[in-house]
């Protein structure tokens, strides 16, 4: 019976209220913010990684989708770490939700934000992540290719002063947060930071208990990858998309939020906040997060939860697909990255057509 109901309402949930035009703030004071992550987040929950970069080589491999789509403005949903700023430069949403199960992705997500404020560019933000000296005159560096940024990161001096100045900064802006943090998670945003100062751009994907897979590309890779034709496409790749993001942080408008997708709190409280604002959703970065939601028997709540975000009718989710065997893989690289229009989610969703993960990532999926 549920089933028939979420296909019968499906053109109202998806759609904005009243046809009204957007009206996304043109940015959020710092106690609005904190007390919209507060609003939105529900009790955190536990998952077996700490999850600090991703494991996706493939990740900018949808990003000529989106733009040949039109998906661009909005919102913006995602999960996990910073890949999603590439995303976000891709598709400049007005406004982007970082939700996680994970209490740590959203103290890992006020380093990158207190980074980003204390940075005017490029260079300036991956020094000061990297615990590296930056250049004396950093107004020249905008223009530069990011393999010359990479280049200087993996050999600007790094002693034991300038770590524990970039940490202070840092930290000191975290502990001045309308977040409120503990300090537990000071201490968390401190480990965080120290182990990408540590690691450098050598920095991967680590799991508790399961051995690190060769496949997993590290941080310099990552911001080197390319889209499926050739163009680097990472945030950090151009000048224009880092102050994209950088923007958005700044205004508070990248909203980290505890949340389980197959709860029925986080994402149906997003869903309300954009009906406020007349907001549409135009992407929802899954990673492979419904792999588990599938395993635990969540799916069926997730899908419903998303039919009932305003949404876009080019709207579009993203996932990862980490096994063998999928048509759209690209040689060379173990992660798939596909993206499915959500309306067609949503609709094949309401008829149980999918069985399997390796279903959900081949049907209906937009072909590159």
């Amino acid at each position: 019976m549920r089933r028939l109901f979420l296909s019968v309402t499906l053109s109202i949930a998806g759609a904005l209220p009243g046809g009204l035009p957007a009206q996304a703030p043109a940015s959020l004071g710092d106690s609005a913010f904190a007390a919209l992550v507060v609003r939105l987040s529900d009790v955190p929950g536990f998952f077996d990684t700490d999850n600090i970069i991703s494991n996706e080589d493939a990740y900018l491999h949808v990003v000529g989708t989106l733009k040949r789509r039109g998906v661009t403005g909005g919102a913006y949903l995602g999960v996990g770490p910073d890949q999603n700023f590439s995303y976000i430069a891709a598709v400049r949403p007005e406004v982007a939700f970082i939700v996680d199960i994970r209490r740590d992705n959203l103290l890992e997500h006020v380093l990158f934000k207190e980074v980003f404020a204390l940075s005017r560019n490029r260079i300036e933000y991956l020094c000061l992540l990297f615990g590296r000296a930056a250049p004396a005159d950093t107004s020249g560096w905008g223009a530069r290719d990011v393999r010359e940024l990479v280049a200087y990161v993996d050999t600007a001096r790094s002693d034991t002063g300038i770590r524990a100045r970039a940490q202070t900064r840092v930290l000191d802006r975290a502990r001045a947060s309308a977040l409120h943090l503990s300090r537990q998670d000071l201490a968390t945003i401190g480990r965080f930071h120290s182990t990408f100062i540590q690691q450098g751009l050598g920095l991967r994907f680590n799991s508790f208990g399961r051995a690190p897979q060769s496949y997993y590309p590290d941080y310099r890779r990552l911001i080197l990858e390319t889209d499926r034709t050739g163009r680097q496409s990472s945030f950090l790749a151009h000048e224009t998309d880092f102050q994209v993001v950088k923007s958005l942080e700044d205004r508070n408008l990248v909203v980290p939020i505890i949340g389980d997708f197959g709860a029925p709190k986080a994402i149906r409280a997003v869903g309300d906040w954009l009906r406020e604002h007349h907001l549409a959703m135009t992407v929802f970065y899954t990673s492979n997060v419904e792999q588990y939601l599938m395993q635990n028997g969540t799916f069926d709540d997730f899908a419903a939860n998303v039919a009932a975000l305003p949404r876009s009718p080019t709207a579009v989710m993203i996932r990862s697909y980490f096994m063998g065997g999928h048509p759209l893989n690209v040689s060379g690289y173990h992660v798939t990255q596909v993206a499915q229009p959500v309306d067609r989610f949503v609709a094949l969703e309401a008829q149980h057509a999918f069985t399997s993960y390796f279903a959900l990532v081949t049907r209906d999926v937009i072909t590159p």
